[in-house]
């Protein structure tokens, strides 16, 4: 006769698996061994007088972070292999905010910036095809734009993977647009974006500051969708006032926002303007025009006229209004020397009517 203990203990233990089917024979003992469960918890056992214990209960519900693990798996999914094409100024100031949200970095220059690429934690690549080579899920042209054709047709795109995301960052829009659709493969995909600050105007974040985007092309796979989102979520994370707009559209408004800006600096820095100690807040502001218009470099400048067709009317109109506030002065002026000159002069017109 078995002990309580014993007895117990049987009551308690799962019935052996029944063997299995004829159908099965051939099959390896491998296959029919069970996949290993996920770390269960430890059997509770009460101890009994004799000695022995009974398994009470197998604690199966253990707490799982579910929404920690989901949200790492979504972060990590959006982290993406950036190569940023034109490592100068303005491609250094954008990699820092890539760095630092968790992006891996590959740079590419005419320049060696590898010191400087090192510092931000990006890998350079001083042959063009090394750099295609890694495979970016991302390639990011931050050249000027009077090089932006040149740097586009030297890089040996046949070894990117045939659906890379291609983003420009360029001041203009209409122009990356065209070069883009006309040299890239129709399976890559494009985006033209334009952050509205730079360096200087946004050293305390992007907080608040305009990024203006358009999604020239995109396909329709899910993941090709989800890696547009992602990257545009690198300046929103920041706090950039999201703006989507046509290219087109973008060039109409930048012609005054941008290139009317910078004119009025560069002619105000023709004057050599000097701080005086009578300055008044609106002269404050305009030397500080100038400073942020000058920092720029001319290419910059001259990239914006050239390539934005909607410059030269701009430049025809303020040609026009600085005429026609000069006609106005002037005018005032003859009538105040007309009659300095002429009051109380034989020589005055007379302009009493004759009466017949």
């Amino acid at each position: 006769m078995l002990s309580s203990s014993t007895s117990t203990h049987r009551l308690h233990q799962p019935p052996p698996p029944p063997p299995p089917p004829a159908s099965h024979q051939f099959r390896s003992a491998a296959a029919f061994r069970r996949p290993p469960s996920p770390a269960a918890a430890p059997l509770r056992a009460r101890p009994q007088r004799g000695g022995g214990t009974t398994i009470r209960a197998i604690d199966a519900a253990q707490p799982f972070d579910y929404e920690s693990r989901a949200a790492g798996l979504l972060e990590e999914r959006q982290r993406l292999k950036i190569a940023i094409v034109g490592f100068g100024n303005f491609g250094q100031f954008l990699a820092r905010t890539f760095a630092r949200q968790g992006h891996t970095l590959l740079a590419h220059s005419r320049s060696d910036y590898s010191s400087l690429a090192a510092s931000v934690g990006a890998s350079y690549f001083q042959d063009p095809h090394d750099l295609c080579e890694c495979h970016p899920d991302v390639v990011l042209l931050a050249t000027s734009i009077l090089s932006a054709e040149a740097v586009l047709r030297s890089l040996p795109v046949h070894r990117l993977r045939r659906n890379t995301l291609f983003v420009d960052v360029l001041s203009v829009k209409e122009f990356p647009r065209n070069l883009l659709l006309g040299s890239l493969p129709p399976d890559f995909d494009v985006i033209c974006t334009h952050p509205m600050f730079g360096p200087e105007s946004a050293r305390d974040g992007w907080d608040g500051l305009p990024f203006v985007f358009d999604k020239v092309r995109v396909g329709d796979c899910p993941a090709r969708r989800a890696r547009a989102e992602a990257f545009l979520n690198i300046f929103e994370r920041e706090g950039c006032r999201m703006v989507e707009m046509t290219c087109a559209e973008h060039d109409a408004h930048a012609a005054e926002t941008q290139f009317l800006t910078h004119t009025v600096g560069r002619m105000l820095a023709m004057l050599e303007l000097r701080s005086t100690p009578i300055n008044t807040k609106g002269y404050e502001t305009l030397l500080r025009l100038v400073d942020n218009t000058c920092s720029d470099s001319f290419d910059l400048y001259n990239g914006l006229f050239m390539y934005n067709k909607n410059s030269t009317e701009l430049l025809n109109r303020l040609e026009w209004a600085m005429d026609s506030v000069k006609k106005k002065l002037f005018d005032g002026l003859h009538d105040v020397l007309r009659k300095q000159l002429f009051e109380g002069s034989p020589h005055a017109p007379n302009n009493t009517p004759v009466r017949k």
